[in-house]
This record gives C-alpha cells, structure tokens and sequence, in this order.
C-alpha cells in the first residue's frame, strides 16, 4: 500500500494495491492491521452515498463526536477536499484535495475535526467512507464550499450544473463561524 502525506499534516492518499487481470479486479478496500499500521484509529460505521454529476456535497463536520473518514469512490469519479478548520492549527483554513474514481482505487483520510465534502465529476458516483465515530446530526456544521477566503480549486465548475442541499448553499464562510462552532487544534 502506498501512503502520500499531502500538504495537511495527517491528510493521507492510500494507494491500495490492485490485482487485475482479464477477468477484472481484487483489491483490499480495508484491513484493519494494515491501516492500523500507518496510524488510522479504528472506524465503527460504514456509509454509501450515491449522486449524481454536479452534486458538492459539504463541507461538513460534527462538533461532538467528529469523524475521521477514510472515502474511497467505488463507481464514478469525485474530487474530494479537506479543509483544516482547527483552531490554533499553523495549516488553520487550508485544504487539499484529491481525485477518487473506480480506475485508481485511491483512498482518501480526512482526520476528525477537519471540514469534508466532494463534487461528483462523473454521470453518477457511488461514495463509500467509514467512520471513527457515528454520526450525531444534531452538531453537524456546514462550512460555504466556495469561501474565497479558503479558495478552493474545485476545477472546471463551470461545465457542470451544480446541485447542492439548501443547508450547504446558505452555509457561512470560516471567517464568520464563531469560536464555539470550530474545534481546536
């Protein structure tokens, strides 16, 4: 398995290994002893979502009982962003991105306490991501997925008709968020 650390200190590309022939592909999508081995904590949820082109779903975290996810796109293709949103942190409002579709297999960690979301490139992407936590509704945040103050390159937006949910549309910029509503570092 092939580990890249990107420029977010504990914001990991994992490259499983791939075993491939005429007849298809065999791949490991998650063992325990091997994440383990690179510093993952556990996970305790699984979860799959299905959307279509143009859909950007985030950015997204929980207050009490973050997530660390480890996302990985089974059918389609997405850009998948994280965003540092810890207090204190000297990587505080930066991101790093990754492209995840069926043909790479890469997998993408985005630790607790970091802002999440994606934009589904393909007609349709499946997403499927496990959780160090369970999901608690009641303190999710949304952060705006285009604050200029991050200035995230979602790439060639423009060929694409965005959908997002109401609550991601209205969500506010990171500069605004009050102190009580970010964790910190």
């Amino acid at each position: 398995m092939q580990v890249t650390e990107t420029a977010l200190p504990g914001v990991l590309i994992i490259e499983p290994p791939v075993f491939g022939d005429s007849r298809g592909f065999f791949l490991e999508t998650f063992r325990l002893d091997a994440y383990q081995a690179i510093g993952l904590p556990a996970f305790v949820q699984s979860n799959h979502s299905r959307s279509r082109q143009g859909v950007l779903r985030g950015l997204h975290y929980q207050l009490t009982q973050p997530q660390g996810k480890l996302v990985r796109v089974s059918r389609g293709k997405v850009l998948d962003v994280a965003v540092d949103i810890r207090i204190g942190s000297p990587t505080f409002g930066r991101w790093a991105s990754c492209i995840l579709d069926d043909v790479s297999h890469r997998q993408f960690y985005v630790p607790a306490n970091f802002a999440h979301g994606f934009l589904v490139l393909s007609e349709t992407a499946d997403f499927e991501y496990n959780c160090t936590d369970y999901y608690h509704p009641q303190s999710e945040q949304s952060l705006l997925w285009n604050d200029p103050e991050i200035g995230i390159d979602w790439g060639e937006i423009s060929n694409l008709t965005l959908s997002l949910s109401d609550k991601d549309r209205q969500a506010s910029r990171l500069s605004e968020k009050p102190k009580a509503q970010l964790p910190h570092y």
